[in-house]
């Protein structure tokens, strides 16, 4: 156990953790709005999120034509090329969220069937999507071109503030605080509460029930594409399985926060980015997935309905 860190390393490990906390927060919406909409775990989003790496790849490599050793690019050209790349993948993740849902619920929502039949139907969409994708890639690897050079605007108190670390929380602010003026202000994010709140009275007020699923599960998949640019920008390795450790910690940080609260979702992903930073640098990166786990756990045990599990009775978003 390394303890020094917390007094050269304390701030520079705060800033890092902010980011990949940001980065499970827009993962974590993707759980949270279908949990508040359909009381049900979208365990296909892991996927979601492994699809988003790739569309990030393929937007920047195949149809950008950048090659994995292409020189870092500058000015306008690097803006759009990170802009398109960042909307393909959201793109992507938005309408594969939809595809989900028409293939894993509504039929079987149709149906009036048990929720045990729609997570068992989710967990095998996972699996044919992580399965899928292995065999294509052959398991191996697919490398990102660094596009975007790693330059720092500088320290503050020994913080580093990297260009990546800096974008990743400035986007995740905006697109956070975007999807949370929506759910609350917006007539489709009205529609969406008052699903969340109750199916049949939504009915009775004409709302089309069908159509706002689908729409819960394309913003679900656009936040969650828009995290996979992020990490695929930061580490520029993307691989067939690397969803499902992003996704137990996105999942970790909905219910930490309070599983189909946004704001939940926010704190608890920003808290958990922190404190695997802390973890990692203190015990080792190995005890980073392990930290994960234990965190979900406690959280089962002490208070399952989450930090602010109040909320998710009173409006069920």
């Amino acid at each position: 156990m390394n303890f020094s860190v917390l007094t050269t390393q304390f701030w520079s490990l705060c800033i890092q953790g902010i980011a990949l906390g940001f980065i499970y927060v827009l993962i974590s919406l993707g759980y949270t709005m279908v949990y508040g909409v359909l009381r049900l775990i979208n365990f296909a989003n892991s996927e979601v999120v492994m699809v988003g790496t790739f569309a990030t790849v393929v937007a920047q490599v195949a149809i950008l034509k950048n090659p994995a050793t292409s020189d870092p690019l500058h000015g306008t050209r690097l803006v759009l090329t990170l802009f398109f790349a960042l909307v393909f993948s959201a793109l992507a993740c938005g309408l594969l969220g939809v595809l989900v849902e028409l293939v894993a619920y509504r039929r079987l929502r149709a149906l009036g069937t048990n929720r045990l039949a729609s997570l068992i139907s989710a967990i095998a969409v996972s699996i044919v999507l992580s399965e899928a994708v292995r065999i294509y890639t052959h398991s191996a690897p697919v490398t990102s071109p660094r596009l975007l050079e790693k330059w720092s605007f500088g320290e503050v108190a020994g913080a580093n503030f990297r260009v990546d670390t800096v974008m990743i929380i400035v986007s995740g602010g905006i697109i956070f605080f975007a999807l949370d003026r929506f759910v609350n202000k917006s007539r489709l994010g009205k529609a969406i509460r008052a699903v969340s709140m109750s199916e049949e009275n939504s009915k009775l007020m004409g709302i089309n029930l069908n159509r706002v699923v689908s729409l819960t599960f394309f913003i679900g998949g656009l936040t969650t594409g828009a995290a996979a640019f992020f990490y695929t920008t930061v580490y520029e390795t993307t691989q067939f399985n690397v969803g499902f450790n992003l996704g137990l910690a996105a999942f970790t940080a909905a219910v930490l926060g309070g599983i189909g609260n946004l704001r939940g979702a926010f704190y608890g992903g920003l808290f958990l980015g922190v404190l695997e930073q802390f973890s990692s640098a203190i015990l080792g990166s190995q005890w980073k997935s392990v930290t994960v786990f234990l965190v979900l756990v406690l959280v089962l045990l002490i208070k399952p309905s989450g930090i602010f599990g109040e909320a998710v009775q009173q409006t069920r978003t």
